[in-house]
């Protein structure tokens, strides 16, 4: 997600540091229903050395469950770990089974990074990269990524060429694609808000020139078909394990800040509603949910406030992760996908979980 400015023309303006500060600070929208579990934990994280010269005892303090039901998913051996720092705005992560390697978009910086598993070595993996925002991989290993400043959902091929999947719809440019996920069917859906299009930061200024959607492309005719507009500016998504529903963060201020959740049967979607009305564990202060993923066992982990924030598939909050940093995304990876990518600002934290993610990637 970019939050550098308006959403539409009709918009009240806000830069970055309004909209981060109003939602860091604001209290209105507060919940009625605080669990006692929440109101007495600090949303501080715990002070560190992150260098690791200096590690904390087990098990981690900032692995907080609010609910029994995430006891289950801390391990008690498990650090947070900071993998690598020096990004301005670190997004997308996805995890390469086959290379063992996660990728990462640093969007100010135009460039994607790759972390490498077999020695945690980080190099430059594509610059530019076109502004690129979200990315995943398909089931032919192949890796698809949301470029702002294309305006494009673009495929890499194994032979270095670059397919465009998608760039407009009935004719019209498309505003900034921000994250993708594949489905077992072959198609690729993908979130449209205009954030990318806002400011020179992150993209390119520019009009928007098509409602702000969630989409499908199919992956037979190639056709692009908007799947619901029922959003105001989408951001991250994710299905559940067996595919039978999309989950989508809608994130705008001052309304909405939620994760909305859609029936899927077959291309289509249906009785869209809101499953979370995000906030502050323990405040009712508003939050934001930014990126996305599902567990094997269906809850849904977000990039929010004070770091992560995981929600069972009954939309009630049992764990967060406090970070130091504003956690954008984050993935499962690793050999057996129960480790957990962070992309956290000028960072990238991991940290070891009692659960494999849901997807490929």
């Amino acid at each position: 997600m970019t939050i550098d400015a308006n959403d539409n023309a009709s918009a009240t303006p806000w830069s970055r540091r309004a909209v981060v500060t109003a939602l860091m600070s604001a209290s209105a929208l507060a919940s009625s229903k605080l669990g006692a579990a929440e109101q007495a934990i600090s949303l501080e994280p715990t002070p560190r050395d992150w260098s690791g010269q200096t590690p904390l005892p087990y098990p981690d303090p900032d692995l907080i469950a609010l609910d029994p039901r995430f006891e289950q998913y801390v391990l008690f051996q498990s650090p947070i770990q900071r993998l690598h720092t020096g990004t301005l705005w670190a997004e997308g992560p996805a995890w390469n089974g086959v290379g063992r390697y996660l990728v990462w978009s640093d969007i100010p910086n135009n460039v994607q990074h790759r972390w490498i598993d077999d020695d945690a070595r980080v190099t430059t993996f594509r610059k530019p990269s076109d502004y690129s925002n979200g990315n995943t991989f398909d089931y032919q290993g192949r890796q698809l990524s949301c470029e702002h400043g294309g305006r494009r959902v673009a495929r890499y091929e194994g032979d270095g060429s670059v397919t465009t999947i998608a760039d407009r719809y009935n004719g019209n440019r498309l505003n900034s694609p921000n994250d993708v996920v594949v489905h077992p069917d072959g198609g690729i859906w993908f979130t449209d808000p205009t954030w990318g299009i806002t400011g020179n930061y992150e993209g390119n200024r520019a009009e928007s020139e098509t409602k702000q959607a969630i989409y499908r492309v199919d992956p037979a005719s190639g056709e692009i078909a908007m799947v619901t507009d029922e959003v105001v500016q989408p951001n991250g998504l994710c299905f559940s394990p067996d595919y039978s529903k999309l989950y989508v963060a809608d994130t705008f201020f001052p309304d909405p800040q939620d994760i909305k959740v859609w029936d899927v049967t077959g291309t289509s979607l249906s009785n869209g509603q809101q499953l979370v009305q995000m906030d502050m564990p323990g405040t009712g202060e508003i939050a934001w949910a930014d990126g996305i993923r599902c567990d094997a066992d269906g809850n849904i982990w977000a990039g929010a406030q004070p770091g992560v924030q995981i929600f069972a598939p009954d939309g009630d909050r049992i764990g967060m992760i406090r970070l130091p940093e504003v956690c954008a995304n984050l993935c499962f990876g690793g050999p057996r996908r129960n480790r957990l990518f962070m992309t956290a600002s000028q960072s990238l934290y991991a940290v070891y979980v009692g659960v494999a993610g849901a997807h490929i990637a």
